[in-house]
């Protein structure tokens, strides 16, 4: 027998089911009265007993749809906590609003989305270390745009890892198994980024014995990763126009032009619309290549994602190799202003001097004498001198909590707000940190 079944949405049934009630209750509610006093009797006492009968099924009805309803619910989250799934996942802003059931099933859902979201990024960008909201907005746009054929800028300071980007892109794309070809524009000499680009035939200019071909004609149908074109000379950006726009392109001393297949990404550290306004950038090759623009974050404004790179850095350098909480700390204070490739640095400088724990006197010596400077650690460095070499863990780490925070709000001017930002965390975690170590706000304020 074939089995028939209709999927109704849950708000349409359970509106249903107490309009349904409150109609019947009219309906039985008219007929009573219209019954008694067809018979000149008193309606009162029917109808009384009619209400207590409905108000005792209308609240059997709620209980029995509410438990079958919530109980899936419970037993999801039980289980949840049970696993330790969220234990480290970090907790919603609106925490402490969770007092009530519903506020504590928000507030597990709220985590598990995170997690997921997490365990997503890592399975679709094994190569990109990051795990931040920032990140994460990162890798919502390269998903969206990998399948298009639409040309890509990428934007961002000096060490974030735009050629990653440029990657991923291409690996989530149509042309996957075609090439990915890479070029820098700013590490070619002017003379020779033309042929370096477009090739040459043989012949062309001295020394030119053989026919070459260039990055376009290499990369065709797949990918042509132009990096740093903001260095890219003026007459050299007029020939990469014609090649987008016509995709040809042609040779050094060539006569006929080629046909190339190419998808176009292009990254810069440079402000390009800036560059446009002072005559150095073509206006028309800006508006070309900025179809799709991504901004990578620096490192400063992902500070959660430090530890997650930390981690890979130093497995690659070894196993045995670990980082101390205080050296950590360091690192999670400090402004990083070649991004991850000065971390990365920085952590092989210290790997040199030490082949287990990594200690903050092991770090580059630039890290400790930024005074003055925005998230300076400096304080940090001498709260682990003034401490007593006995301290526990949780003393030592409560300790550098206290001068991080001292610090911030000493360069903020007292303002909790300024303060946050340069810690990088929220406003609300930050106030609570505060009165946990009961640092008096109006000390810091002129």
């Amino acid at each position: 027998m074939k089995d028939i079944r209709f999927n109704i949405s849950l708000y349409i049934i359970i509106p249903v089911i107490f309009a349904g009630i409150a109609i019947l209750s009219i309906i039985v509610t008219y007929n009573t009265t219209m019954y008694y006093l067809a018979k000149s009797l008193n309606p009162q006492w029917p109808v009384v007993w009619w209400g207590m009968l409905l108000i005792a099924f209308t609240l059997i009805s709620g209980i029995l749809i509410v438990k079958l309803l919530i109980d899936p619910v419970k037993r999801f989250v039980s289980k949840t906590k049970d696993l330790g799934i969220v234990k480290n996942v970090k907790q919603p802003t609106n925490a402490s609003a969770a007092t009530d059931d519903m506020g504590k099933f928000t507030m597990v859902f709220e985590q598990v989305s995170e997690l997921l979201s997490k365990v997503e990024a890592r399975q679709l960008f094994p190569d990109i270390i990051g795990e931040s909201k920032v990140m994460r907005g990162v890798f919502n746009q390269i998903v969206k745009v990998a399948p298009k054929e639409s040309t890509v800028l990428v934007t961002g300071e000096t060490g974030t890892g735009k050629e990653l980007i440029a990657r991923s892109i291409h690996q989530h794309s149509k042309r996957q198994d075609k090439p990915f070809v890479a070029i820098n524009c700013a590490a070619i000499p002017e003379t020779l980024l033309e042929s370096e680009l477009f090739g040459y035939e043989k012949g062309s200019f001295t020394g030119a014995n053989t026919k070459k071909p260039g990055k376009f004609e290499l990369a065709d149908g797949g990918t042509l990763f132009l990096d740093e074109i903001g260095d890219m000379p003026l007459e050299t950006q007029a020939k990469v126009l014609r090649a987008i726009e016509e995709n040809t392109i042609e040779r050094v001393g060539a006569i006929k032009p080629t046909k190339v297949n190419v998808r176009f990404i292009a990254a810069t550290n440079r402000n390009l619309e800036k560059m446009v306004e002072n005559g150095r950038f073509r206006q028309d090759l800006f508006y070309r290549l900025n179809v799709f623009s991504i901004l990578l974050p620096p490192l400063r404004h992902r500070r959660e994602d430090i530890p997650l790179l930390t981690e890979k850095f130093l497995n690659e350098m070894g196993p045995e190799r670990h980082l101390s909480s205080e050296a950590l700390q360091l690192l999670m204070t400090n402004d990083w202003p070649g991004n991850v490739r000065e971390l990365k640095n920085a952590l092989e400088s210290a790997a040199v001097l030490t082949e287990k724990k990594i200690l903050p006197s092991n770090l580059p010596f630039s890290l400790m004498r930024k005074d003055g400077t925005k998230g300076s650690p400096i304080h940090v460095h001498q709260a682990e001198l003034a401490l007593n070499g006995n301290a526990d863990l949780d003393r030592r780490i409560k300790h550098f909590e206290r001068e991080i925070i001292v610090d911030a709000l000493r360069q903020a001017g007292g303002i909790q707000v300024k303060a946050a930002a340069l810690l990088g965390i929220k406003e609300r975690s930050l106030w609570h940190r505060i009165k946990k170590h009961q640092i008096d706000i109006t000390e810091f304020k002129p």
